[in-house]
Protein backbone atom coordinates (compact mmCIF):
# COMPACT_ATOMS: atom_id res chain seq x y z
CA UNK A 1 0.00 0.00 0.00
CA UNK A 2 1.40 3.37 -0.71
CA UNK A 3 0.15 4.46 3.04
CA UNK A 4 -0.46 2.51 6.01
CA UNK A 5 -1.81 3.83 9.51
CA UNK A 6 -0.06 2.55 12.45
CA UNK A 7 -1.60 0.80 15.31
CA UNK A 8 1.38 0.58 17.57
CA UNK A 9 4.49 2.46 18.54
CA UNK A 10 7.02 2.55 15.74
CA UNK A 11 9.67 1.70 18.33
CA UNK A 12 8.44 0.04 21.54
CA UNK A 13 5.08 -1.78 19.81
CA UNK A 14 3.22 -0.31 22.58
CA UNK A 15 -0.42 -0.09 22.09
CA UNK A 16 -0.15 3.43 24.14
CA UNK A 17 0.14 5.97 21.48
CA UNK A 18 -1.94 8.98 21.92
CA UNK A 19 -2.48 11.40 19.02
CA UNK A 20 -2.11 15.28 20.13
CA UNK A 21 -1.84 17.07 16.37
CA UNK A 22 -3.25 17.41 12.66
CA UNK A 23 -1.80 19.07 10.24
CA UNK A 24 -4.26 18.17 8.09
CA UNK A 25 -3.74 16.17 4.77
CA UNK A 26 -0.33 17.49 2.66
CA UNK A 27 2.27 16.59 -0.56
CA UNK A 28 5.38 14.81 0.33
CA UNK A 29 7.15 17.65 0.83
CA UNK A 30 10.13 16.73 -1.59
CA UNK A 31 7.65 16.51 -4.55
CA UNK A 32 8.27 19.31 -6.38
CA UNK A 33 6.02 19.56 -9.40
CA UNK A 34 7.59 19.73 -13.45
CA UNK A 35 4.58 22.10 -13.89
CA UNK A 36 2.20 24.07 -12.08
CA UNK A 37 -0.72 22.32 -13.70
CA UNK A 38 0.11 18.64 -12.57
CA UNK A 39 -1.50 16.83 -10.52
CA UNK A 40 -0.68 15.65 -7.17
CA UNK A 41 -1.85 13.29 -4.50
CA UNK A 42 -1.79 14.55 -0.14
CA UNK A 43 -1.89 11.81 2.77
CA UNK A 44 -2.90 12.88 6.09
CA UNK A 45 0.00 14.38 8.37
CA UNK A 46 -0.56 14.28 12.10
CA UNK A 47 1.56 13.07 15.22
CA UNK A 48 0.90 10.49 17.91
CA UNK A 49 3.11 10.46 21.16
CA UNK A 50 4.23 6.48 23.47
CA UNK A 51 2.81 6.76 26.68
CA UNK A 52 5.67 3.80 27.03
CA UNK A 53 8.84 5.28 25.23
CA UNK A 54 8.00 8.91 24.82
CA UNK A 55 8.69 8.68 20.89
CA UNK A 56 6.67 11.12 19.00
CA UNK A 57 6.03 9.75 15.55
CA UNK A 58 3.63 10.23 12.66
CA UNK A 59 0.58 7.79 12.53
CA UNK A 60 1.07 7.02 8.62
CA UNK A 61 3.70 5.87 6.94
CA UNK A 62 3.96 6.37 2.63
CA UNK A 63 5.58 4.02 0.66
CA UNK A 64 9.62 4.38 0.82
CA UNK A 65 9.88 3.64 -2.19
CA UNK A 66 7.83 6.64 -3.49
CA UNK A 67 9.47 9.13 -1.11
CA UNK A 68 13.37 8.39 -1.32
CA UNK A 69 13.91 6.85 -4.70
CA UNK A 70 14.84 10.21 -6.31
CA UNK A 71 15.90 12.87 -3.65
CA UNK A 72 16.11 16.56 -4.16
CA UNK A 73 18.29 17.26 -1.36
CA UNK A 74 21.66 17.62 -1.54
CA UNK A 75 23.69 17.76 0.80
CA UNK A 76 27.23 19.73 -0.50
CA UNK A 77 24.22 22.96 -1.58
CA UNK A 78 24.74 24.35 2.26
CA UNK A 79 27.78 25.77 3.67
CA UNK A 80 26.49 25.20 6.62
CA UNK A 81 26.90 21.38 6.20
CA UNK A 82 30.21 21.72 4.33
CA UNK A 83 31.73 23.13 7.07
CA UNK A 84 29.68 21.25 9.98
CA UNK A 85 31.51 17.79 7.96
CA UNK A 86 35.02 18.19 9.31
CA UNK A 87 33.53 19.25 12.69
CA UNK A 88 31.48 16.22 12.50
CA UNK A 89 34.85 13.83 11.38
CA UNK A 90 37.06 15.25 14.39
CA UNK A 91 34.38 14.54 17.08
CA UNK A 92 34.29 11.07 15.79
CA UNK A 93 37.86 10.03 14.84
CA UNK A 94 38.41 11.46 18.86
CA UNK A 95 35.59 9.37 20.54
CA UNK A 96 37.03 6.21 18.11
CA UNK A 97 40.78 6.99 18.70
CA UNK A 98 43.43 4.13 17.44
CA UNK A 99 44.12 3.02 13.88
CA UNK A 100 42.72 3.78 10.96
CA UNK A 101 42.36 0.05 10.33
CA UNK A 102 39.22 -0.95 8.60
CA UNK A 103 36.81 1.35 6.59
CA UNK A 104 34.21 4.37 7.78
CA UNK A 105 30.87 3.55 6.25
CA UNK A 106 27.74 5.97 6.35
CA UNK A 107 24.33 5.17 6.06
CA UNK A 108 22.07 7.70 3.52
CA UNK A 109 25.24 9.46 2.69
CA UNK A 110 23.78 11.65 -0.04
CA UNK A 111 26.46 13.23 -2.02
CA UNK A 112 29.12 12.07 -0.01
CA UNK A 113 29.71 15.32 1.70
CA UNK A 114 30.44 13.91 5.29
CA UNK A 115 32.73 11.07 3.99
CA UNK A 116 35.25 13.66 2.28
CA UNK A 117 37.10 14.81 5.42
CA UNK A 118 37.60 11.02 5.90
CA UNK A 119 39.11 10.30 2.59
CA UNK A 120 41.35 13.31 3.02
CA UNK A 121 42.92 11.94 5.81
CA UNK A 122 43.65 8.66 4.46
CA UNK A 123 40.30 6.59 5.95
CA UNK A 124 38.90 4.25 3.56
CA UNK A 125 34.75 4.96 3.05
CA UNK A 126 31.56 3.58 2.04
CA UNK A 127 28.62 5.18 1.12
CA UNK A 128 25.03 3.97 1.24
CA UNK A 129 22.17 5.51 -0.19
CA UNK A 130 18.91 4.76 -1.83
CA UNK A 131 18.77 7.01 -4.26
CA UNK A 132 20.43 6.81 -7.55
CA UNK A 133 20.64 10.49 -8.39
CA UNK A 134 22.66 11.61 -5.66
CA UNK A 135 24.74 8.28 -5.45
CA UNK A 136 25.86 9.38 -9.22
CA UNK A 137 26.68 12.47 -7.53
CA UNK A 138 28.74 10.84 -5.01
CA UNK A 139 30.82 8.45 -6.93
CA UNK A 140 31.43 11.55 -9.47
CA UNK A 141 32.92 13.66 -6.48
CA UNK A 142 35.04 10.38 -5.72
CA UNK A 143 33.22 8.80 -2.79
CA UNK A 144 32.21 4.83 -3.54
CA UNK A 145 28.64 4.87 -2.97
CA UNK A 146 26.52 1.76 -3.24
CA UNK A 147 22.53 2.49 -4.13
CA UNK A 148 20.86 0.73 -1.54
CA UNK A 149 18.14 0.68 0.87
CA UNK A 150 20.43 -0.02 4.17
CA UNK A 151 18.90 -3.10 6.80
CA UNK A 152 19.52 -6.72 7.55
CA UNK A 153 19.75 -7.81 4.59
CA UNK A 154 21.88 -5.21 2.86
CA UNK A 155 24.58 -5.45 5.96
CA UNK A 156 25.11 -9.13 5.28
CA UNK A 157 26.26 -8.43 1.68
CA UNK A 158 27.97 -5.37 3.05
CA UNK A 159 30.48 -7.74 5.46
CA UNK A 160 30.87 -10.48 2.77
CA UNK A 161 32.37 -7.49 0.47
CA UNK A 162 33.79 -5.40 3.06
CA UNK A 163 34.17 -6.84 6.57
CA UNK A 164 32.69 -5.06 9.15
CA UNK A 165 33.32 -1.27 9.48
CA UNK A 166 35.17 0.42 12.14
CA UNK A 167 33.12 3.25 12.63
CA UNK A 168 29.48 3.78 11.24
CA UNK A 169 27.67 7.13 11.45
CA UNK A 170 24.02 7.99 10.01
CA UNK A 171 22.89 11.19 9.73
CA UNK A 172 19.26 12.78 9.62
CA UNK A 173 18.37 9.31 8.33
CA UNK A 174 16.98 7.10 11.32
CA UNK A 175 14.03 9.31 11.65
CA UNK A 176 13.24 8.34 7.95
CA UNK A 177 13.31 4.54 8.27
CA UNK A 178 9.87 2.84 7.85
CA UNK A 179 11.39 -0.34 9.96
CA UNK A 180 13.72 1.04 12.24
CA UNK A 181 14.25 -2.08 13.83
CA UNK A 182 15.76 -4.00 10.54
CA UNK A 183 18.11 -0.74 10.39
CA UNK A 184 19.65 -0.29 13.18
CA UNK A 185 20.31 -4.40 13.73
CA UNK A 186 21.97 -4.24 10.51
CA UNK A 187 23.97 -1.32 12.35
CA UNK A 188 24.95 -3.35 15.03
CA UNK A 189 25.78 -6.16 12.31
CA UNK A 190 28.00 -4.50 10.03
CA UNK A 191 29.89 -2.60 13.20
CA UNK A 192 33.30 -3.69 14.26
CA UNK A 193 33.36 -5.65 18.12
CA UNK A 194 34.84 -2.75 19.26
CA UNK A 195 33.51 0.28 16.87
CA UNK A 196 31.93 3.51 16.86
CA UNK A 197 28.56 4.44 15.70
CA UNK A 198 27.00 7.82 15.56
CA UNK A 199 23.58 8.64 14.93
CA UNK A 200 21.65 12.19 14.70
CA UNK A 201 18.49 12.86 13.78
CA UNK A 202 16.66 16.11 14.59
CA UNK A 203 16.24 16.23 18.36
CA UNK A 204 12.39 16.50 19.96
CA UNK A 205 13.82 19.03 23.04
CA UNK A 206 14.68 21.28 20.21
CA UNK A 207 11.40 20.97 18.44
CA UNK A 208 9.65 21.54 21.27
CA UNK A 209 10.93 24.73 22.53
CA UNK A 210 11.68 26.07 19.21
CA UNK A 211 7.88 25.35 18.22
CA UNK A 212 9.82 23.56 15.09
CA UNK A 213 6.13 22.23 14.01
CA UNK A 214 8.19 22.60 9.96
CA UNK A 215 10.42 19.67 11.09
CA UNK A 216 6.92 17.66 10.44
CA UNK A 217 6.79 15.68 7.31
CA UNK A 218 5.95 12.49 5.65
CA UNK A 219 9.93 11.93 5.17
CA UNK A 220 10.50 12.38 8.94
CA UNK A 221 8.30 9.10 11.06
CA UNK A 222 9.86 9.95 14.65
CA UNK A 223 11.28 12.83 16.37
CA UNK A 224 13.48 11.38 19.33
CA UNK A 225 14.29 12.75 22.66
CA UNK A 226 17.07 11.30 24.30
CA UNK A 227 14.88 8.75 26.35
CA UNK A 228 13.43 6.89 23.44
CA UNK A 229 16.69 7.11 21.73
CA UNK A 230 18.42 5.21 24.61
CA UNK A 231 15.53 2.47 24.67
CA UNK A 232 15.64 1.68 21.27
CA UNK A 233 19.44 1.35 20.94
CA UNK A 234 19.26 -0.75 23.78
CA UNK A 235 17.06 -3.61 22.52
CA UNK A 236 19.10 -3.39 19.24
CA UNK A 237 22.42 -4.18 21.73
CA UNK A 238 24.02 -0.77 21.31
CA UNK A 239 24.42 1.35 24.01
CA UNK A 240 24.75 5.29 24.07
CA UNK A 241 28.18 6.26 26.03
CA UNK A 242 28.05 10.04 25.03
CA UNK A 243 26.40 13.06 23.08
CA UNK A 244 26.48 16.31 21.71
CA UNK A 245 24.82 18.90 19.77
CA UNK A 246 24.71 19.44 16.42
CA UNK A 247 23.71 22.99 14.88
CA UNK A 248 22.29 20.76 11.49
CA UNK A 249 18.60 20.89 10.42
CA UNK A 250 17.80 23.81 12.95
CA UNK A 251 18.88 21.51 15.80
CA UNK A 252 20.14 18.22 16.24
CA UNK A 253 21.36 15.56 18.81
CA UNK A 254 24.32 13.34 17.84
CA UNK A 255 24.37 9.98 20.02
CA UNK A 256 27.76 7.51 20.14
CA UNK A 257 27.05 4.22 20.77
CA UNK A 258 29.19 0.69 21.30
CA UNK A 259 28.25 -2.89 21.15
CA UNK A 260 29.43 -2.53 24.85
CA UNK A 261 27.86 -0.82 27.93
CA UNK A 262 29.99 1.98 28.75
CA UNK A 263 30.20 4.68 31.56
CA UNK A 264 28.10 7.26 30.05
CA UNK A 265 29.85 10.96 29.96
CA UNK A 266 29.36 14.05 31.46
CA UNK A 267 27.29 15.14 28.55
CA UNK A 268 25.23 12.36 28.27
CA UNK A 269 24.08 13.01 31.61
CA UNK A 270 23.64 16.55 31.21
CA UNK A 271 21.51 15.70 28.36
CA UNK A 272 19.42 13.03 30.36
CA UNK A 273 18.97 15.86 33.31
CA UNK A 274 17.67 19.08 30.85
CA UNK A 275 15.16 16.43 29.48
CA UNK A 276 13.48 15.74 32.61
CA UNK A 277 13.74 19.88 33.57
CA UNK A 278 12.17 20.91 30.42
CA UNK A 279 9.21 18.02 30.70
CA UNK A 280 10.54 16.80 27.01
CA UNK A 281 9.03 13.30 27.83
CA UNK A 282 5.95 14.54 28.69
CA UNK A 283 2.78 14.19 26.63
CA UNK A 284 1.32 17.42 28.17
CA UNK A 285 4.12 19.45 26.91
CA UNK A 286 3.17 18.12 22.80
CA UNK A 287 -0.83 18.88 23.74
CA UNK A 288 0.71 22.25 24.31
CA UNK A 289 3.03 22.17 21.23
CA UNK A 290 -0.20 21.55 18.85
CA UNK A 291 -1.95 24.58 20.56
CA UNK A 292 1.39 26.51 20.49
CA UNK A 293 1.63 25.75 16.69
CA UNK A 294 -2.01 26.44 15.42
CA UNK A 295 -1.86 30.34 17.05
CA UNK A 296 1.48 30.70 14.76
CA UNK A 297 -0.29 29.52 11.70
CA UNK A 298 -3.11 31.82 12.31
CA UNK A 299 -0.45 35.18 13.56
CA UNK A 300 1.93 34.11 9.97
CA UNK A 301 -1.37 33.56 8.24
CA UNK A 302 -2.72 37.00 8.96
CA UNK A 303 0.64 38.85 8.89
CA UNK A 304 1.01 37.25 5.28
CA UNK A 305 -1.67 37.63 3.89
CA UNK A 306 -1.92 40.93 3.70
CA UNK A 307 1.24 41.25 2.44
CA UNK A 308 0.13 43.38 -0.83
CA UNK A 309 -1.60 45.90 0.70
CA UNK A 310 -1.01 46.40 4.73
CA UNK A 311 2.32 45.62 4.84
CA UNK A 312 3.76 48.82 5.10
CA UNK A 313 1.48 49.61 7.63
CA UNK A 314 2.27 46.41 10.05
CA UNK A 315 5.84 47.53 9.45
CA UNK A 316 5.77 51.31 9.63
CA UNK A 317 7.37 51.91 6.43
CA UNK A 318 6.85 54.89 4.22
CA UNK A 319 5.31 55.18 1.03
CA UNK A 320 2.40 53.80 -1.47
CA UNK A 321 4.42 51.59 -3.01
CA UNK A 322 3.01 47.80 -2.01
CA UNK A 323 5.85 45.44 -0.98
CA UNK A 324 6.88 42.37 -2.79
CA UNK A 325 8.24 39.26 -0.96
CA UNK A 326 9.70 36.74 -2.18
CA UNK A 327 10.48 33.09 0.02
CA UNK A 328 14.30 31.48 0.16
CA UNK A 329 14.66 27.63 0.10
CA UNK A 330 12.76 25.54 -1.12
CA UNK A 331 13.00 22.90 1.15
CA UNK A 332 10.91 20.43 2.84
CA UNK A 333 10.47 22.71 5.88
CA UNK A 334 8.94 25.24 3.56
CA UNK A 335 6.67 23.07 2.19
CA UNK A 336 5.02 22.09 5.62
CA UNK A 337 4.98 25.65 6.56
CA UNK A 338 3.31 26.98 3.20
CA UNK A 339 0.61 24.10 3.10
CA UNK A 340 0.09 24.50 6.82
CA UNK A 341 -0.47 28.17 6.77
CA UNK A 342 -2.51 28.40 3.27
CA UNK A 343 0.34 30.49 1.75
CA UNK A 344 0.53 30.49 -2.27
CA UNK A 345 1.89 32.03 -5.20
CA UNK A 346 -0.97 34.70 -4.87
CA UNK A 347 1.75 35.95 -1.83
CA UNK A 348 4.81 34.70 -2.37
CA UNK A 349 5.15 35.03 -6.22
CA UNK A 350 8.96 33.10 -6.59
CA UNK A 351 10.48 30.82 -4.32
CA UNK A 352 14.88 31.40 -4.97
CA UNK A 353 16.93 28.05 -3.99
CA UNK A 354 20.30 27.15 -4.61
CA UNK A 355 19.87 23.85 -5.66
CA UNK A 356 19.91 23.41 -9.76
CA UNK A 357 17.71 19.90 -9.08
CA UNK A 358 14.85 22.66 -8.05
CA UNK A 359 15.20 25.12 -10.26
CA UNK A 360 12.38 25.10 -12.72
CA UNK A 361 10.04 23.26 -10.61
CA UNK A 362 6.87 24.50 -8.73
CA UNK A 363 6.76 23.71 -4.94
CA UNK A 364 4.26 20.87 -4.01
CA UNK A 365 0.51 21.86 -3.08
CA UNK A 366 1.39 25.36 -3.01
CA UNK A 367 2.41 25.90 -6.36
CA UNK A 368 4.91 28.11 -6.15
CA UNK A 369 8.09 28.51 -9.11
CA UNK A 370 11.45 27.79 -7.81
CA UNK A 371 14.12 29.91 -9.78
CA UNK A 372 17.48 31.15 -9.37
CA UNK A 373 18.72 33.71 -7.42
CA UNK A 374 19.26 36.27 -10.00
CA UNK A 375 15.13 35.72 -11.41
CA UNK A 376 13.77 36.81 -8.49
CA UNK A 377 16.54 39.03 -7.31
CA UNK A 378 15.76 41.14 -10.83
CA UNK A 379 11.88 41.63 -9.38
CA UNK A 380 13.10 43.75 -6.71
CA UNK A 381 11.81 42.23 -4.01
CA UNK A 382 11.05 44.64 -0.92
CA UNK A 383 11.34 41.94 1.84
CA UNK A 384 12.91 38.16 1.46
CA UNK A 385 11.28 35.12 3.71
CA UNK A 386 13.50 33.03 4.69
CA UNK A 387 11.81 29.64 4.70
CA UNK A 388 14.92 27.51 5.53
CA UNK A 389 15.55 29.47 8.51
CA UNK A 390 17.83 26.87 10.15
CA UNK A 391 20.67 28.36 7.52
CA UNK A 392 19.37 32.00 8.16
CA UNK A 393 22.71 33.16 9.29
CA UNK A 394 24.26 32.15 6.02
CA UNK A 395 21.57 32.85 3.69
CA UNK A 396 21.53 36.91 5.16
CA UNK A 397 25.12 36.96 5.06
CA UNK A 398 24.84 35.64 1.04
CA UNK A 399 22.05 37.85 -0.10
CA UNK A 400 23.86 40.64 1.26
CA UNK A 401 27.59 40.73 0.15
CA UNK A 402 27.11 38.04 -3.10
CA UNK A 403 23.78 39.43 -3.84
CA UNK A 404 23.84 43.32 -2.41
CA UNK A 405 20.48 42.66 -1.08
CA UNK A 406 19.37 46.03 0.74
CA UNK A 407 16.39 44.61 1.91
CA UNK A 408 14.58 43.46 4.95
CA UNK A 409 14.50 39.73 6.06
CA UNK A 410 10.81 37.74 7.43
CA UNK A 411 12.19 34.82 9.62
CA UNK A 412 8.41 32.51 10.51
CA UNK A 413 10.32 30.39 13.34
CA UNK A 414 11.57 29.69 16.05
CA UNK A 415 10.49 32.49 16.45
CA UNK A 416 8.92 35.21 14.11
CA UNK A 417 11.25 38.44 13.57
CA UNK A 418 11.55 40.79 10.81
CA UNK A 419 15.45 42.20 10.38
CA UNK A 420 15.84 45.58 8.89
Amino acid sequence: MEVEKISACRACKSLSIKPFFDLGAQPLANSLLKSPDDPEKFYPLSLSFCENCSLVQLNQTVDPKVLFSNYLWVTGTSKTANVFATQFYKELVARRGGTKAGYVLELASNDGTFLLPFIRDGYKVLGVDPAQNVVDIAIKNGVPTKCVFFGEKAAKKILREHGPASMIFARNVLAHVANMHDFLEGTRMALADDGVAAIEPHYAKVILEGLQYDSIYHEHLCYFSLKSLEKLFNDHGLFVFDAIESPISGGAIIVYAKKEKTDPSKNLLEFRKRENENKTNEFASWQDFAKRAFAHKQKFFGMMSNVRNKLSDILKDDGAKKPLVIGWGASARSSTLLNFCGLGSDIIPAIIDLNSLKQGLWTAGTRIPVVKPETALALKPDYILILAWNFSNEIIEMLKTKYDFRGSFIVPLPEFKIIK
